[in-house]
């Protein structure tokens, strides 16, 4: 599932390319009988007020909250997009085939990746007067899991899907008293798992947190409060730098996630404990001293979680 730094790369590529555009049209695939009565786009019935809600209207900018995209437009609504498991965004040119009933990119390039041609939702744009040359925002989403629905900006703050998420990781006012006070919340959790709860601290999954623990030099079965107190300072640390450099490489795309261009991350050629099982443990402490640990791989709460059991502490 694309994490915070897929979100921010993705959020990041849509304001440098749509700032301005407006939506003439927009199109979908989604069709759910399990969806009917509910309020996205994969009910029928609610798309069809989807699209009278957006169409004609420009994109102002886009945002990021948790995992979730945030599409402001220029007649008070908002579009919120989570991209769950094999979600991602793409702008270029794109033809229908009506035959098909399938999208296909126009230009040559990282748009015609395998990774990119499930197409579920496509926004058609042109520029502020509405005759220019069309392009397309198109949503490739593979197992059909992606959230889409549409409602008035000035509810931002109580929407459902928002107001329960905990503070933002990379933003200035998230201290290390506050990181420790969110991880006191749960105080019993296993660490893996108060990472990867959305209302403790927001945008992080399953990549990242393996990734901060192992930086951490923390075991993901410690719980919470075992946790001393020089350990959680360098896990907060980890949180900011280990996000950061997700952000700097681009996002991750061990699966499916490409950005706006169609073109993948690389953050997951930084991986040190994500899906290294049965590899050399890569870690050095400050002494330069190598570890000389195999990366594991166990199950917390459904999730797997890779580490190091030399150099990952499991506090009792």
């Amino acid at each position: 599932m694309p994490e915070l730094p897929e979100v921010h790369t993705t959020v990041e590529g849509i304001n440098r390319v749509l700032r301005g555009k407006k939506i003439v049209d927009v199109w979908s695939a989604y069709n759910s009988p399990f969806h009917k009565g509910k309020d996205n786009i994969k009910n029928v019935h609610y798309f069809k007020n989807f699209r009278e809600a957006i169409v004609g209207a420009k994109f102002l900018s886009a945002t990021r909250r948790g995992k979730n995209i945030l599409i402001h437009l220029s007649n008070g609504h908002t579009i919120l997009i989570h991209m769950k498991m094999t979600g991602h965004l793409m702008y270029g040119e794109y033809k229908h085939d009506t035959r098909a009933k399938i999208w296909r990119a126009v230009e040559d390039g990282p748009l015609q990746d395998p990774f990119n041609q499930f197409i579920r939702l496509v926004f058609a744009l042109s520029d502020a007067s509405g005759r220019g040359e069309i392009k397309h925002l198109a949503f490739s989403d593979m197992r059909k899991f992606g959230k889409v629905f549409v409602f008035p900006t000035k509810e931002l703050a109580s929407l459902p899907e928002l107001a329960t998420l905990g503070p933002e990781p990379l933003e200035s006012a998230f201290t290390f008293k506050i990181f420790k006070e969110r991880l006191a919340t749960w105080p019993r959790g296993k660490i893996k798992q108060v990472l990867l709860d959305q209302g403790i601290i927001a945008g992080i999954g399953n990549i990242y947190s393996d990734e901060i623990l192992f930086a951490a030099g923390v075991h993901p079965l410690t719980p919470a409060e075992k946790i001393p107190a020089p350990e959680i300072k360098k896990m907060f640390d980890a949180t900011k730098n280990v996000l950061k450099r997700g952000i700097k490489f681009g996002g991750d795309s061990e699966s499916d996630y490409r950005n706006i261009d169609g073109v993948p991350g690389a953050f997951q050629l930084q991986h040190q404990a994500y899906r290294h099982t049965g590899e050399k443990c890569s870690w050095r402490s400050n002494a330069r001293r190598s570890c000389d640990g195999i990366i594991e791989r166990l199950k917390i709460g459904g999730r797997s979680a890779h580490f190091c059991p030399r150099h990952q502490k499991l506090f009792k």
